[in-house]
């Protein structure tokens, strides 16, 4: 079995697209850690997440300033626009942002390196999103950018008149040039 990777605009963030075997019973390999290292993913996955959401619901755009995790993370049901944005000051793409479609019918998943924030928007009636995380959870640790940021520009695909379902959590998230980043 061989799972494709495809680098990104930002340098560490990969789509991933598993081999799919297609008959009455189905059957996805979601990780092989020995093709994660060899396309330059170096993960030990520690913390296993999943959220159901409804549409329009936004999630993010999270990150751990310290205890940074790496993300592998894909949609088992409906349809969601992941983005990921760029907090590493060395990076030539600090402050840039990536989206992708992941659903479950491309069966894709996407790779987000430690340093960047992450979330994303549900497009369907309801997903179910899994993230397998390189490091814990640290509430104290954890920060919020605003998915509504003017400096990040992110073009959320919401319709016309419609506000995205927000946590006050993510309601409380701070611009770019306010927010914590990594060196």
């Amino acid at each position: 079995m061989n799972m494709k990777f495809q680098q990104c605009v930002i340098p560490g963030v990969v789509l991933i697209e598993p081999d799919v075997f297609v008959d009455e019973r189905g059957f996805l390999e979601v990780c092989n850690h020995r093709q994660l290292k060899n396309a330059g993913i170096k993960a030990d996955f520690v913390q296993e997440n999943f959220s159901r959401s409804q549409k329009n619901v936004l999630r993010g755009l999270h990150y751990q300033i310290n205890y940074s995790q790496g993300k592998l993370v894909r949609v088992t049901r409906g349809e969601v626009f992941d983005v990921v944005v760029d907090l590493r000051r060395s990076s030539p793409a600090f402050g840039k942002w990536h989206s992708q479609i992941l659903s479950e019918y491309n069966r894709q998943l996407l790779w987000v390196p430690e340093g960047c924030a992450h979330g994303y928007l549900t497009l369907s009636d309801i997903s179910e999103f899994q993230y397998s995380l390189t490091e814990e959870y640290f509430a104290g640790f954890e920060r919020c950018l605003f998915y509504n940021d003017a400096e990040l520009a992110i073009d959320w695909p919401l319709p016309a008149g419609i506000q995205p379902i927000l946590s006050p959590k993510d309601k409380a998230g701070k611009s770019l040039s306010q927010s914590q980043v990594f060196s």
